[in-house]
């Protein structure tokens, strides 16, 4: 009882990219810390969730960063930033606009799981539509969506909030919209319900 180690679970990916990809580096450290039993839990959410020593947790999560994995808190937060799985190049893609807003919305604490989906172009293969918010690149400029649900009989696709947004529009969109949620969500609200509850217009008025 006395030598029982308390463990909490973390969320890790290789950053933020095109699709999820590990290397080697970073497969051999979360291995480190796991034993024959013990499983890694992928979420769809191009996530890994682990389990770590509470106790050592900033040393651990400092090793996980030195190979180059990105760790997140579990729970009632923002999750990192899904993205495309396919790409023509990263800075085509916007992908560097799509890691300074994973920066920017990872982890913040909201009502409810909140998922956020970025892609480089209109086929979507990053599924945007089906996301709490999307981001979708139209040539240089950002649409962002809103309202998607994947699951469900009444599974739907997101509605279209604003769109032609440079970077800095779609960063403080986004950051406006999180902030919204966050004040006005209830306990446990999915994103959703909470549009559903209140109209896409509070996001904009606000």
């Amino acid at each position: 009882m006395g030598n029982s180690i308390k463990k909490i679970k973390i969320a890790v990916n290789g950053g933020i990219g095109f699709g999820a990809n590990l290397n080697s580096k970073q497969l051999m450290m979360l291995a480190k810390y796991m034993t024959e039993e013990e499983e890694l839990e992928l979420t769809t959410f191009q996530q890994l969730y682990i389990e770590i020593p509470e106790d050592k947790k900033e040393e651990i999560i400092e090793e996980f960063q030195s190979v180059g994995l990105t760790c997140y808190p579990v729970g009632n937060f923002v999750k990192s930033l899904k993205t495309c799985n396919f790409c023509k190049g990263e800075i085509e893609e916007g992908m560097p606009v799509a890691k300074v807003l994973n920066h920017r919305i990872a982890g913040k604490p909201v009502p409810f799981t909140l998922k956020v989906a970025y892609t480089g172009c209109p086929v979507g293969c990053g599924e945007p539509m089906l996301s709490d918010i999307g981001i979708m690149k139209i040539g240089e400029l950002y649409n962002l969506y809103v309202g998607g649900k994947a699951k469900g009989k009444d599974a739907e696709v997101g509605i279209l909030l604003m769109e032609n947004q440079t970077p800095e529009e779609l960063y403080d969109s986004v950051d406006k919209i999180i902030a919204v949620y966050s004040e006005l969500g209830k306990k446990r609200e999915t994103f959703y319900k909470f549009l559903k509850r209140t109209g896409k217009d509070q996001l904009i008025s606000s």
